[in-house]
């Protein structure tokens, strides 16, 4: 009977060695590519609710307004309750970011071409009354669809970033109501790209 071969302990160890420094390699790309898709799933549902509280406004001849909480790292589409005592009304549930990630554009220090002025977030909310609620941020459409700020006059100053500590989504609406999204690496001088 021909003898039986096996592996010898230096050849299951280098296997093993060559397995670990994949692994090391791959652990944490894969970190990486799913805090980028946490992020990029954030920004198109913020988009996407911006997009939602324009058609809201203009369906309901009302006004609707897009209301982060900054602190609490939430959103959510609100309308203007007419009828009654006035009072903004939430529509739909509350919308939470992920766990890294933050409204915020870091050290970014400049906005996307041709959107602000200068990169800040969407103006304080306010409320019923019209006083602002700190730690807000609030896109405001009227009732066609335009955005407004708290005086009623068209405005394209409002702009909402998040931000996870290595790349920063921003949503700009236009004075038109044209709503973009944008994407740049956080740099001080940002590229930011059209998505």
């Amino acid at each position: 009977m021909c003898g039986a071969h096996g592996f010898s302990i230096i050849e299951l160890l280098l296997v093993v060695g060559i397995m670990a420094v994949i692994a090391a390699m791959a652990v944490p790309m894969t970190k990486n590519t799913l805090g980028d898709f946490r992020l990029r799933g954030d920004a198109r549902g913020l988009t996407n609710a911006v997009s939602l509280a324009k058609l809201r406004a203009a369906s309901d001849f009302s006004q609707a307004r897009l209301y982060a909480d900054v602190d609490a790292k939430s959103f959510r589409v609100q309308t203007w309750k007419r009828t009654g005592t006035p009072a903004w009304i939430t529509e739909g549930g509350i919308t939470g970011l992920s766990t890294n990630d933050t409204f915020s554009f870091g050290s970014v220090s400049a906005p996307p071409s041709n959107t602000q002025g200068a990169i800040h977030q969407a103006p304080l909310c306010r409320d019923a009354d019209g006083n602002t609620i700190g730690n807000t941020a609030c896109v405001l459409f009227n009732s066609r669809g335009i955005p407004v700020d708290s005086t009623g006059a068209p405005t394209g100053d409002g702009g909402l970033y998040i931000q996870d500590g290595s790349a920063v989504y921003g949503v700009t609406v236009s004075a038109t109501g044209l709503i973009r999204l944008w994407r740049t690496n956080m740099a001080a001088t940002p590229g930011w790209v059209l998505q």
